[in-house]
């Protein structure tokens, strides 16, 4: 990423990534306080956005700010996407591939984000024959936000960042697909939740440290 070149796209990107991981990670935390019993280990995220008091596959639910979650997943998705945009804007006209690819998992996470939040995974949506739509994606937004990681580290040279960095990049990314894949083959040793979070927590890692990257190349530029 020509950061000396495009100093405000860079700091705007980094920012909406910022936002991205905080907005999450903030309406993870005050809906799952409202709700009675919520454990990180055994619940799952999408739990929380269900706005029906009752049980779900064995669970029960009763989250009285299913709203917040559900506002957080698509906010996380919305900001997610705007900063990839921002970044590919900042690289330039070249490495195309590696910016194409990366917009791209960026938008197939800001689709999943937004189906997780309007289809919540709930008895409801098993009636209704719409679960099949929260499936995809809770799929498209956490393999899409990990593919974007991965980019970023193996095709890191448009990042115009360390090696350090691309390394962290492509290895977070990685931890993340192959915690929900660990989730989906019903691989024992940690609870659901805890490979649920493995493979979220994967992605806004992957934004706040490449957010406190760029800053500081930022910084370094200006002084």
């Amino acid at each position: 990423m020509t950061i000396e070149r495009h100093p405000r796209l860079v700091t705007a990107a980094a920012a909406m990534w910022i936002a991205s991981a905080t907005v999450y990670v903030g309406s993870e935390a005050i809906a799952a306080a409202a709700f009675p019993g919520y454990s990180y280990a055994t619940n799952y995220i999408s739990d929380l956005g269900i706005p029906t008091v009752g049980t779900y596959d064995g669970r029960v639910i009763d989250s009285p700010l299913a709203g917040v979650m559900n506002f957080g997943f698509i906010a996380h998705g919305v900001f997610f996407a705007a900063g990839a945009v921002l970044a590919a804007l900042a690289a330039g006209h070249g490495h195309r591939a590696a910016r194409a690819v990366f917009v791209a998992a960026a938008g197939a996470h800001l689709v999943g984000s937004v189906m997780i939040g309007l289809v919540p995974g709930s008895s409801e949506s098993v009636a209704t024959g719409t679960i099949g739509l929260h499936v995809l994606g809770a799929g498209l937004a956490i393999v899409g936000g990990n593919l974007a990681s991965v980019t970023a580290g193996i095709a890191g040279g448009w990042f115009g960042l360390s090696r350090g960095y691309r390394v962290f990049s492509a290895v977070v990314g990685a931890t993340g697909v192959l915690s929900v894949i660990a989730l989906q083959a019903g691989i024992g040793g940690l609870p659901d939740g805890v490979w649920e979070r493995a493979s979220v927590y994967a992605i806004t890692a992957w934004e706040l440290v490449t957010a406190a990257v760029l800053l500081r190349g930022q910084r370094r530029m200006s002084s």
